[in-house]
């Protein structure tokens, strides 16, 4: 029976919880996730812990944050005056937003608190600094040519 290696793509059936039991992501009632081993698609953490699975295998896998999505970094949280944002945009802590870089690249940030005189901003990913579980069963195997 073969087993997974990077350039292979594989299919993958998974649920993705915090370190306290709350799920945070699945594939129940979906397809199974497709991807490329070891093309960066995935979190290295599982990316690496599928290499060497058969179909039919099944794991538990604990990602640390540093081949996960990171720590988080203070400097990635920043608070801009209220009037730098349109009255019609929601600010209320939670929402999340899109801002534009100089650079016109587009940036996901989450708004962590608001008052009338500014606006606090996360650019951190939501799950940095987050250890996470995976249960994963490989689903298929398709080999690289």
């Amino acid at each position: 029976m073969s087993q997974a290696k990077a350039g292979d793509t594989v299919r993958m059936h998974y649920s993705g919880s915090l370190a306290d039991g709350t799920q945070f992501d699945s594939s129940k009632g979906r397809d199974p996730l497709e991807f490329q081993l070891g093309s960066g698609q995935i979190i290295p953490g599982l990316d690496n812990a599928l290499q060497g699975m058969a179909e039919g295998d099944t794991k538990q896998v604990v990602v640390e944050p540093a081949e996960a999505y990171g720590d988080r970094d203070p400097a990635r949280i920043q608070a801009v005056p209220r009037e730098q944002i349109p009255d019609h945009i929601p600010v209320d802590p939670g929402t999340q937003l899109q801002m534009q870089t100089p650079d016109g690249q587009t940036l996901p940030v989450m708004v962590t608190d608001a008052n009338d005189a500014e606006v606090t901003l996360d650019a951190n990913h939501p799950l940095a600094g987050q250890q996470l579980t995976f249960d994963v069963e490989l689903v298929e195997i398709k080999e690289a040519s």
